[in-house]
């Protein structure tokens, strides 16, 4: 059949709400966007400033300062606002939300957050944390590239509807993240170790050096690479490690342990020797991201609609006009049709791409 008029398919969700257009926040919007997976994204943020930019930089749709009715429309809420501040962002929209809609955040530690949506009432809420970051904030430097391959947790209660959960692990998948299931406290107890804990080490490290001179003289890469996570905003980091102090002290508390048993192990050479040997195992076994290493990808994604020969008549349009497509990808297939990414060599290639399946009646959008 031919592609001259085709129906763009439906996406996942019809209104989206992300609440906290920062780093995170506006890489959720930029992938729901992107990947076709929202028709309308609306940002909500305190800042007019930072809802300016987002909108300039095409993150969002349409922005609001603040919650009311209008939020009675949004089939999906993403609470991203910083930690301390994510308790408070619920009990402010949480009247206006629609008891169907799809509610979740990206916080970094869940036992809180579940506990207040559920003495909220907010029966559709999946507690979200997607392990997925960078050194630079805000919404300038948000890139859905940020949560592909991305391990996100999502930690349900006993009370959360299955339909819910079900509904996120899609919504996860279809940004590009691999979800993994969890209890809240679970994953509290796992991130006070892997997260919270190097934090704290890392602050002990530097202050040593911040009261002797003499070191930071010496403190060179293997130092700094040991405390790299200290140079993150002091304030964030601060209520990151306060709200998750329960499971944090029951890590500390294991790490003291570990210190005590290696100063012991300073009189019995070989015990030190088969500490360092497993120390070494586990270290080289850890998986590696390099996404740094990967070369830059120009993406143009492309909605299809359920007939036959649709990828087809796209990838003919653009080889008879002499686009080079690199790579192609299914983002999304859904009963009314699905979305793909097409891998492009250059900017203007993806402009090219655009115009041409533009004009034979295809939705499309670009993607960084």
């Amino acid at each position: 059949m031919s592609a001259a008029s085709p129906s763009a398919p439906g996406p996942l969700f019809e209104t989206a709400v992300v609440a906290g257009v920062g780093l995170i926040g506006g890489s959720v919007a930029l992938g729901l966007r992107q990947r076709l997976l929202a028709r309308r994204v609306i940002g909500l943020d305190a800042s007019p400033e930072v809802l300016r930019e987002a909108e300039a930089l095409g993150v969002v749709d349409e922005v609001h300062t603040r919650g009311g009715e209008w939020l009675r429309g949004a089939d999906l809420v993403v609470l991203a606002a910083p930690m301390r501040a994510l308790a408070p962002l619920a009990r402010e929209l949480a009247p206006f939300l629609n008891p169907s809609a799809l509610v979740t955040d990206v916080g970094s530690v869940k036992g809180g957050i579940a506990a207040e949506m559920e003495r909220l009432g907010v029966r559709h809420f999946v507690a979200g944390h997607p392990m997925a970051g960078s050194e630079r904030g805000g919404v300038t430097h948000a890139r859905a590239a940020l949560l592909e391959n991305a391990v996100w947790v999502l930690t349900p209660t006993d009370h959360t509807p299955l339909t819910a959960l079900s509904k996120a692990r899609t919504l996860v998948e279809q940004l590009g993240a691999a979800p993994v299931v969890m209890p809240p406290d679970a994953h509290d107890a796992l991130v006070a170790t892997i997260s919270h804990l190097p934090y704290l080490a890392s602050l002990a490290l530097t202050h040593m050096v911040a009261r002797d001179e003499r070191l930071s003289l010496l403190a060179a890469g293997g130092f700094r690479d040991l405390t790299r996570v200290a140079s993150g905003d002091p304030r964030m980091s601060r209520d990151m490690v306060v709200e998750n102090k329960g499971a944090l002290r029951e890590a500390l508390t294991r790490f003291r342990r570990q210190l005590e048993r290696l100063e012991a192990d300073l009189d019995e050479p070989e015990e030190l020797l088969e500490a360092a040997r497993e120390g070494k195992r586990t270290r080289d076994s850890l998986p590696i991201v390099r996404r740094s290493l990967l070369p830059q990808r120009h993406d143009l994604v492309v909605a299809v609609p359920d007939r036959p020969n649709q990828i087809g008549a796209v990838t003919q349009a653009l080889g008879a006009a002499g686009v080079n497509i690199k790579d192609i990808e299914v983002l999304a297939i859904r009963e009314d049709g699905g979305a793909i990414r097409l891998g492009l060599e250059t900017p203007e290639d993806v402009a090219s791409a655009a115009a041409i399946l533009q004009t034979a009646g295809f939705e499309v959008r670009g993607r960084a």
